[in-house]
């Protein structure tokens, strides 16, 4: 009887891994097809991203981790003009769609889709996980997406900072953050826009991590597959 309750218990402890791996397998593929997502976290120091650089390789990572590295990831952010740099426009980085997220909906099937009529709200812009963000009226609201742009996905000009010193600082300027709920304190487009809501603030200014939760966010950012 021992011998028969061990090769019970074998044969269904077999059957119960050949589920999971069942089960997990059609997630990990469609992460492997995924072409857009929400970070899942953020780099955690505010909005010094380490540059475009450092924000593109935030994306590559969590991708990477969910088995989705093998497409070249951009983060949504535009760079204002500074140094003798030229600005640099989040549209014209993420290449031309269509974007996919991991459960496979398409969020947007080209770049003037995804600053018009697109597919993005709570439910599509899941993270590199497949989860869905915390937004408006949950704890604690995560909804503030780093983007620095327009509502057309262009970079600011002018010389109100709008992108944490083009992504380097977590202690001076501020950063235009959509809303990926699609949610705003009032009822117009602009506050619901999930590119270009409002200007991060906070007690430090608007570019520290605790500025950047203080009006519900997190640093988190929209990833796209260039490629």
């Amino acid at each position: 009887m021992p011998a028969l309750r061990k090769t019970v218990s074998r044969i269904c402890f077999g059957m119960a891994g050949l589920a999971a791996v069942a089960m997990t397998a059609p997630a990990h593929a469609q992460s492997a097809n995924a072409s857009f997502f929400v970070t899942s976290v953020g780099v955690g120091n505010g909005g010094n991203l380490g540059g475009l650089a450092g924000a593109d390789n935030w994306c590559q990572q969590l991708a990477q981790a969910v088995g989705a590295g093998g497409k070249t990831w951009r983060a949504y952010l535009s760079t204002q003009a500074a140094d003798g740099k030229p600005a640099v426009n989040a549209r014209d980085r993420i290449g031309k769609g269509p974007w996919q997220n991991v459960k496979g909906v398409v969020v947007a099937k080209d770049v003037a889709e995804l600053h018009g009529a697109n597919n993005l709200n709570k439910e599509n812009s899941v993270s590199e996980k497949g989860e869905v963000i915390n937004g408006s009226g949950d704890k604690p609201n995560r909804h503030d997406i780093l983007t620095g742009s327009q509502p057309d996905g262009t970079a600011f000009a002018g010389s109100d900072d709008r992108t944490c010193k083009n992504w380097t600082s977590s202690t001076q300027g501020a950063a235009m953050v959509g809303h990926l709920d699609r949610k705003g304190l009032r009822d117009d487009e602009p506050s619901k826009s999930w590119n270009s809501s409002h200007p991060s603030r906070g007690p430090d200014g608007g570019c520290s991590q605790a500025d950047l939760r203080s009006t519900g966010g997190d640093g988190l950012l929209y990833c796209f597959a260039a490629n």
